[in-house]
């Protein structure tokens, strides 16, 4: 991960500072029905502000493709960060041009603007060098508070950092100093724990987590496959069989790596994918051909929750079941619960994010109480996988 500086680097006192926030916000009839985001990204602003910046926010949302398209500007969005800030948000029908600039030049130190989305402009995802000029041409100081779209190579996520004197927000510094602690510099022995339905859509996480992690656990869907490319029948359960070979060369390279691979030991099964399904507790190399996998069983939860006591660090990306169906989210429970009473004790750094894994943890009663959790989804994941992220690596020059 490359070095970027922070917002404390600079003397914001009456700069234009552009900030690129991610308020891609749930929305029902023109009202934001989630304020999580907004709330996150408030953090900066707020900061930003008291040291007398005049703080202009940047954000997309939805996909309008280059057309205004009324249901997805961002004016109800600047309504609900005025109610988070506690203070008026002055709004701009455009991100660019003398409609955008007039609004600028008329905030005093403090005060806050936000520019109309940024996808109404079809450079903006194309990461036009002239649409990110016209961007910079209204701030003095850019910063990137947006991490869940920093693997995205955009005008604002990416083009706009060498243009001007760059930092990561509050929210960006965040997540890139939680990761780092996590894979880049963990203290070991380090756990990941990879849920999910398909092999297929996580080749690279697994493949670079083999490399980088001492013990893998294996769940959800994909463990039924792994269960299968070892000779072991799965019945009626959502298994890629024809990933088996794949799955059978990342127990080899996990083997050549020294990392310990845990599938589960017992299962739970059920005839049909619906709540409160009748199911039954089997070894996992026993599920009844008509019968599904649904969980991990108790004995194999219980026995990672005791794993994660003799670990330091904790990856968590995906559920252990059908974590949306009761009571298919019984080991997913156990063992986010038992990972949050480590963290509280100061004995494990749990990190979590990508997909289903918030939405899984929330369910489980814990998301407030891992060292971090991520929203990002697509960023979250690519960096698992160890990709490069454009707008992380732009801050970095």
């Amino acid at each position: 991960m490359p070095a970027f500086k922070t917002i404390s680097d600079f003397d914001v006192a009456g700069k234009r500072v552009l900030v690129r926030s991610d308020l891609n916000v749930p929305m029902r009839d023109g009202r934001v029905t989630d304020a999580t985001r907004i709330e996150r990204s408030a953090e900066t602003i707020k900061a930003l502000a008291a040291k007398g910046a005049r703080v202009v926010v940047l954000s997309h949302f939805g996909r309008p493709k280059g057309e205004r398209v009324p249901e997805m500007s961002l004016k109800p969005v600047a309504e609900a960060l005025a109610a988070t800030l506690g203070q008026p948000v002055a709004f701009a029908d455009d991100c660019i041009g003398d409609t955008a600039k007039a609004v600028v030049n008329a905030l005093a130190p403090g005060q806050v603007a936000m520019l109309e989305n940024l996808r109404y402009h079809k450079q903006e995802e194309k990461n036009d060098a002239d649409f990110a000029k016209a961007l910079a041409a209204l701030g003095d100081i850019y910063v990137n508070d947006a991490f869940s779209a920093a693997h995205r190579a955009h005008a604002s996520t990416e083009g706009l950092a060498h243009l001007l004197p760059s930092a990561a927000g509050l929210l960006m510094q965040a997540e890139l100093e939680a990761l780092g602690k996590a894979l880049e510099k963990p203290e070991h022995p380090v756990v990941a724990i990879v849920g999910g339905a398909k092999v297929s859509t996580k080749l690279d996480l697994l493949g670079n987590l083999v490399s980088k992690v001492d013990v893998l656990v294996i769940g959800g869907g994909m463990a039924n496959t792994f269960l299968f490319a070892q000779g072991i029948e799965v019945g009626s359960s959502l298994c890629e069989k024809d990933m088996a070979d794949t799955a059978r060369e990342i127990l080899e390279k996990a083997k050549a790596a020294n990392c310990e691979i845990i599938l589960p030991s017992d299962v739970v099964v059920a005839g049909e994918f619906k709540e409160h399904a009748a199911n039954a507790v089997v070894a996992a190399n026993a599920v009844p051909a008509d019968k599904m996998i649904l969980d991990a069983g108790p004995a194999a939860a219980e026995a990672l929750a005791a794993k994660l006591a003799s670990c330091k660090t904790l990856v968590w990306n995906g559920p252990l079941g059908a974590f949306e169906l009761k009571p298919f989210d019984a080991a997913t429970n156990t063992v986010a619960q038992a990972a949050a009473k480590l963290t509280a004790e100061g004995k494990l750094l749990t990190v979590a994010g990508g997909g289903d894994t918030v939405g899984a943890l929330a369910n489980a009663g814990v998301a407030d109480q891992f060292s971090y959790i991520s929203t990002a989804g697509g960023a979250f994941l690519e960096w698992l996988e160890g990709k490069e992220l454009p707008g992380v690596v732009a801050l970095g020059k």
